[in-house]
Formats: structure tokens, sequence, C-alpha cells
């Protein structure tokens, strides 16, 4: 493969060599040279190692001397167009060829009365030399070869009737696009202020196409240039305000709105109008304003239940309607009559796009301040009379009141569920601990109340009926609805000129808190009837019947007149979701067996072996599971060494049991003295296996009764005796 490789890169280094010299040497041959620059410029297109040795060969620079010292045009459009595509393959040969005395070439070119193509060639280069490239940017200003673009975008095309079925004419169009889309590298990509501030003087010529054609060929090129001029500049984005640019891209988008219905490609214009117009006023959102007498934010919600539009085109729209809701109420109103509000909650349920949920998020907070206006009456809020007005036809048009309240309680709902998302689960969890740990504590002292008086006194097991229930009652109504309480009496006294929007949804919000901790709760108390089955007398079965009534009853003594109903079907919603999850459901079915085997008698053998059976592992004994495992795998490895186990042998281990009285009092071993075999064999086996002791042990005769210790120290004497160290 790699001869493959090499053998096809020699090949282009001889081609490349070959086409160079060529060139070098048919310089009368016009049409062989354009031969052999359009082969060129096919073999680095083809592969990106061609381009670097080209330059390396010096033929890039004398391609760039034979566009400029040609007196053939063929030739010099040939050139110019491999200069501009190994320009734009290659960096190294961008920066190579971006140079002032390129650039003023070029702008010689464009300025004499040179043919359309080689002027298309010309603007092809400055385009690639451009773009992302700082450097090329400030030299296209310093030499003057930006004046000479923005003077052909004036000039190059002068009638608003294009016939591009004319050649000549798609030929000056084809030129005027290129010129646009290199004014648009000038400005942007990276952001250029000083570029941004020049061209920002053909913007009343771009308005007057922008009137005067509306054609997708000239909108697109011109929105593009417009949106790049002004991203990120202040200044500028006045100025185009100023001289009525904003009013004019206004006036084309409620054009294109209205023929999306019949064309698909108008939908796709506007939705670049939209953008555009959204460039103009995401830095000043005290625009909108201009937007609003063109009635902008009702146009966008039609164009946004376009159907052909996909997510990215949707995104754009609904983050210009952001824009024009951020600081401006009439748009603010604009949006909700026209139904703006479900749109974008239907937008944040449905749809799996973040950018596009968070578009919508963003709409939906600007759209706080008209939710609370509508929540108010007339009366309450000193509204002027162009807003009283307004309201009044609101609530002529809207059959159903409630049907709003249900919507501004749900954005709000939605809005503060994105905020917390990502801490409402902890806290849930500590709360159901805390609720449940409540729970055993009261249900351990109700059963030592019950043994006691069912044995002490079974005539009244009635009477002990009624106060067990009022203890669960009592418990009911202080552990669990405490929060619930407390924050409905802290509510009480603001609610008359505080939001009623805010005022529902933070009653919901606990509301919904108390069902989860009711649910939870009782799934536990049904746990802990299972664990108590050895102490339940037959009248528990009465005591726990109450507290399930006992919380209907509470669910139903909530007043009718509690702002807590108008918003029931949505925390209904939410209720059904919370308990479809499956972390849910498992949290409350199952529970680890190492918790919950407390009755047992468990020592460190079946404590392990309890853990391992349990599918359901709480994260604490998970992680003593997990060291365990990781501590035998050690143990594992440290045992075995040169693939040989070093495993006390079983023999030995019969031999220590038994050396042990059944009092567990150790014997003394009988002394016996190493014989000359033995520490033949002890010598014998350090030679051969080194110094383990265990393997030596096995692999010779030794007595009866030898341990490994044994030899290591009887091996440790004999090489300190100087006498047996020789004699061995």
């Amino acid at each position: 493969m790699e001869s493959e490789d090499t053998k096809k890169t020699q090949e282009m280094k001889t081609d490349l060599n070959l086409l160079l010299e060529c060139l070098k040497y048919q310089m009368d041959n016009a049409f062989s040279q354009k031969e052999a620059l359009v082969t060129i410029h096919s073999i680095c297109q083809q592969n990106s190692n061609a381009s670097v040795y080209f330059r390396e060969i010096g033929g890039l620079m004398f391609v760039k001397n034979l566009a400029k010292s040609s007196e053939h045009s063929m030739v010099k459009e040939a050139a110019l167009y491999t200069l501009g595509a190994i320009a734009e393959k290659n960096v190294y040969c961008q920066q190579t060829l971006c140079t002032s005395e390129l650039l003023e070439d070029l702008t010689w070119f464009l300025s004499n009365d040179s043919n359309i193509n080689l002027k298309r060639m010309s603007v092809y280069v400055i385009l690639v030399l451009v773009s992302n490239n700082r450097t090329g940017q400030t030299l296209v200003r310093e030499t003057g070869c930006i004046t000479v673009l923005s003077r052909l975008f004036r000039t190059v095309i002068s009638k608003y009737e294009l016939d591009l079925s004319d050649k000549n004419v798609f030929q000056s169009y084809q030129l005027w696009s290129s010129v646009c889309s290199t004014l648009c590298v000038c400005v942007n990509n990276p952001q250029n202020d000083e570029n941004q501030m020049f061209c920002c003087s053909l913007f009343p010529h771009a308005n007057e196409w922008l009137k005067n054609c509306m054609k997708p060929e000239i909108i697109r090129p011109i929105c593009s240039f417009i949106g790049l001029t002004l991203a990120n500049n202040t200044y500028v984005q006045k100025y185009f305000i100023s001289v009525g640019g904003l009013d004019v891209l206004s006036q084309v988008l409620v054009q294109l709105e209205s023929d999306s219905h019949e064309t698909l490609s108008s939908a796709k214009l506007a939705v670049v109008v939209t953008k555009t117009v959204d460039a103009c006023i995401a830095d000043n959102p005290t625009f909108g304003i201009v937007l609003s007498k063109y009635h902008i934010v009702s146009k966008l919600l039609a164009l946004l239940l376009h159907e052909s539009l996909d997510s990215g085109e949707k995104f754009s729209i609904m983050l210009t309607l952001g824009h024009c809701t951020e600081d401006c109420e009439e748009n603010q109103y604009d949006l909700f009559k026209n139904n703006g509000l479900p749109l974008m909650i239907q937008a944040l349920t449905e749809s799996q796009n973040e950018e596009l949920n968070k578009a919508a998020t963003f709409v939906l907070h600007n759209c706080k301040k008209i939710t609370e206006k509508l929540s108010l009456s007339l009366g309450e809020y000193p509204f002027d009379e162009n807003e009283t007005q307004q309201l009044k036809d609101i609530n002529v048009k809207e059959k159903n009141l409630e049907e709003h309240w249900r919507k501004a309680k749900e954005i709000l709902h939605r809005i503060e569920q994105l905020e917390r998302e990502g801490n409402e689960e902890e806290i849930q969890r500590e709360n159901c601990q805390d609720n449940i740990s409540s729970m055993n504590m009261s249900i351990q002292n109700t059963w030592k109340h019950l043994h006691a008086d069912h044995i002490g006194r079974a005539t009244k097991a009635e009477d002990e009926d009624k106060s067990h229930s009022r203890q669960f009652q009592s418990y009911k109504s202080h552990g669990v609805m405490s929060k619930a309480c407390t924050n409905d009496d802290q509510m009480k006294t603001p609610l008359k000129s505080a939001n009623p929007v805010h005022t529902c949804y933070r009653q919901s919000e606990q509301n919904k808190s108390l069902y989860k901790a009711k649910s939870s709760c009782n799934q536990n108390l049904r746990e802990e009837t299972t664990f108590k089955k050895n102490f339940i007398s037959q009248s528990s079965d009465h005591v726990f019947k109450h507290p399930v009534h006992i919380a209907k009853n509470i669910k139903q003594q909530l007043p009718v007149t509690d702002p807590f109903t108008l918003c029931s079907d949505i925390i209904n919603k939410e209720v059904v979701s919370f308990l479809a999850t499956p972390s849910c459901s498992k949290m409350l079915t199952y529970r680890c067996s190492g918790c919950i085997a407390v009755e047992k008698s468990l020592n460190s053998r079946n404590f392990s072996k309890l853990l391992h059976s349990c599918p359901y592992q709480c994260d604490r004994h998970k992680v003593i599971v997990e060291a365990e495992d990781r501590y035998k795998s050690e143990l594992r490895k440290l045992l075995i060494c040169n693939k040989k186990i070093l495993l006390t042998p079983r023999r030995r281990r019969r031999l220590s049991n038994e050396s042990t009285t059944p009092g567990r009092i150790k014997k003394r071993r009988v002394r016996k003295n190493f014989t000359e075999e033995e520490v033949n064999y002890l010598f014998n086996g350090v030679k051969k296996m080194g110094n383990h002791w265990n393997s030596i042990l096995w692999s010779f005769p030794f007595q009866q009764g030898r341990k490994a210790v044994d030899l290591a120290h009887k091996y440790r004497k004999l090489t300190k005796s100087p006498m047996c160290a020789a004699s061995s």
C-alpha cells in the first residue's frame, strides 16, 4: 500500500515538472499554455500535496507572473483561475500570494476595459485571498481594491428589470454576484470594523434594488451583504435604519410572506430576509418599534407554520421573534393576539431540537410582562386609552378567558421548569428520604403502642384504632403538608397586589410536590407493613385503612376558589409524567438487600453474598461491592509469580489444624534438625528457583512438618556461617 502511494506521489511530481516546463517553452502557443494550466488545476484539486509541491518548485510564482505579463486574454484567465484554485486548496499558497503587488495587479484588471471573464477571474482571486484572512482584508483596503469593488457593485447592473436569458446580461449578473460575495468576505469572517464602515455607503443603493426588484437572484446576495456588514456593529446598524433600510426589509418581508402561501421559494426567501432583519435589531432591541408598523410579528408567526421549513429556518424565525419582543410592547401584544404563545409552548413540548427550545424560551421570557398585564383587570392597572382599547378588543375576540389564564400559567410553569431541571431530581430524592425516615419512626412508635395495648387491653381495640388514625392524620397534616400550608398562609397576604399568574404557579408547584411526597410515603408505608409481618395483629388492617382515606379527604378539602383549581390539569399532566418515569418507579418499588436485611444474622461472608445477589444495590453498597471485588482481584495478581501459584498447600493447612487442640491452644512443635540431604536439597532448590520457599518445599522430599519459614531461616543461618558457605 505504501509503495502504491509513493508511486502515485512520484508520478504527480513528474507530471507537474513536465507541465511547468511546457508553460516555460510554449510562450508563443496560447492554446498549449491554457491546456497546461487547466491540467495543473486538475492535478492540484485531486491531490492536496500537489499544491505544496507546485509552490516548492516555483510554479506558483511563475503562473502569477504569467497572468501579469501574458498578452493573451485566455492565458490570463486560465492563470488567474489556477492561482485561485491553488490558494483555496492550501493556506500556505494563500499566504504566499497575498501580497499588495498581486492585489494592485488585480485592481488594474478591474479598472481597465477588460472583458467580463477576466474581471470575474480577478474578483475570484481576491475572494480567495481575503477569505478567513485579516491581512488580506487590510491589504484590500490599503491598495484601493475595495473602492473598485464598490464601484462595480453600483455600475455592473444598471437596469432593475433583469433578463437573465440574455447572455450578456447573465454574464454581467455573474460578475455582480461575485462582487457581492467578495465584499461580504471583506467585512466579515473575520469581522473588520473599518471595512464595515466603508461598505455602509452602499446601503442606499442596496435599498433601491430591494424596492424595485423582488427576484431571488437579487435579494439573496444583497441580504447576505447587508447582514454581514451590520453584524456586531452598532454604528452601522443605526446608519442602516436611518437611511430607511429596516423599513425596506419589512416591506419585502410582508410581500414575500403573502406570496409564500402559493410558492415554496417565497417562503425560503422570506427566511433569508428574516435573518437580515434579525442582524439589524439584535444589538438594538429598541428598533423593534419600526417593525411593529408593518405587523412583522404576525407575519413571522404565519411563516413559522409553513410546513416546508426545516428546524434551522424555524430557529431563525423564533430568534427574530425574540429580538422583536425583547423591548417592544407593541410586538408583544401582536404576538399574544395572533396566538404566538401557544405556538411557543408547542415548540417546547414537541420539538427535540435544543436550539429551537432555547429560542422558544427566549420568546416566552420576553412575554412575561404582557402576560402579567392580561392577568390584571383594567381598573387595577394604569393603562392609557390605546392600551385599554387593545385589551377590550382582545377580550371580545377571545371567547374563553380561562383558556388564556391556563396558557399564561403553563408558560410560566415551563420556563421555571427548564431553569431548575438540573437540581429537581436531587431535591426530590432528599425530600423523599426525609419523609421516609420520619414515616418509619412514626410507624415503629405506632406498632409498639398497638402491641402493648393489644395484650393489656384487648377490649379497647376500637378506641385504639381511632387514636392511631388521628396520629396518622396528624402526621400527614404536620409532616407532609407543612410546606404547602406554610406557603399558603404566606401567600394569602400579598395575593391581592401580586400577580395572580405567579401566585397560581407557585401553588401548583407546592401541590405537585405534595402529591409526590404523599405517593412516596404511601409506597414506603406499604413496604414497612411487609417487613413487620411478625408483629401485626388482627386490628392492623383497620389501622392501615385510615391514612388512605385521610389523604383523599385532605385533597378534597382544598377550597374550590383556590387558584390551584385553575391549573389543576397542568399539574395532573406533570404528576403523570413524573410517575411514568422509570427512575421514579424503580426508586419506589425496589430497595437494596443490604439496607433492608436488618433482622438477619449477618457476617463478612453471607453479607457479601447477599450484596452480590441483589440486582437493586444502593450507591453505598454498590461502592462496597466494587471495592471488595477490586481488592480480591489485586490479591489474585499478587499471588501469581512465574506462572506458579504460591498458595499454602492444603496438607500444610491440615497439619496446622491438627496441631491445635479443641480449646484452640497451640502446641509447640517437636524440633527436628536438618539432615545433610535436606541441606543439599535446600541449596539446590535456591540455585534453581531462587528464594521461592514454597516451591522448594514441595519440589524436594523434606521431612514431614517442615514449613517454608523453616527453609528460609535455615538458609539464612547457613549463608551467615563462613564454613557452611565455603562448603556449599
